[in-house]
């Protein structure tokens, strides 16, 4: 039996508020998936070390804060910089249409912003997952 799939959601940044991760957490746990959530407010240092020691395949991070344009890209390096960058990266939360060219530029395979319905996100994740 083929193991299912791992997923790290993460919190990064100031950012208090879970609701969003918490109901994509449930959704890709409905949908079979292992899920690690790692809680709030973690820096990438600690997201990268939590997805090489938990040996997922996807990177989910949820992000309201504004700052998203340099700490995504920063767990993207630092996933490299660990010999992880095979790992499906993807995020969701409040960004600004006008930044997910540039987020996917620098390594976030798919953005979901608010009303995206779950299903597309682990449809996405299904598809793309390297197994």
């Amino acid at each position: 039996m083929e193991r299912p799939i791992r997923v790290l959601v993460a919190k990064p940044g100031l950012d208090g508020h879970d609701r969003g991760a918490k109901v994509i957490a449930r959704a890709l746990r409905d949908a079979g998936m292992e899920v690690i959530y790692t809680g709030l407010r973690q820096t990438p240092e600690q997201i990268v070390a939590a997805a090489v020691q938990e040996d997922v395949e996807v990177v989910a991070v949820s992000i309201l804060s504004g700052a998203h344009a340099t700490l995504l890209p920063r767990i993207k390096s630092l996933l490299k910089e660990e010999g992880a960058d095979d790992m499906l990266f993807v995020a969701g939360g409040v960004i600004p249409d006008e930044d997910i060219v540039f987020l996917k530029e620098n390594g976030v395979a798919a953005v979901f912003t608010p009303g995206t319905p779950t299903t597309e996100a682990v449809s996405f994740i299904k598809e793309n997952v390297k197994k």
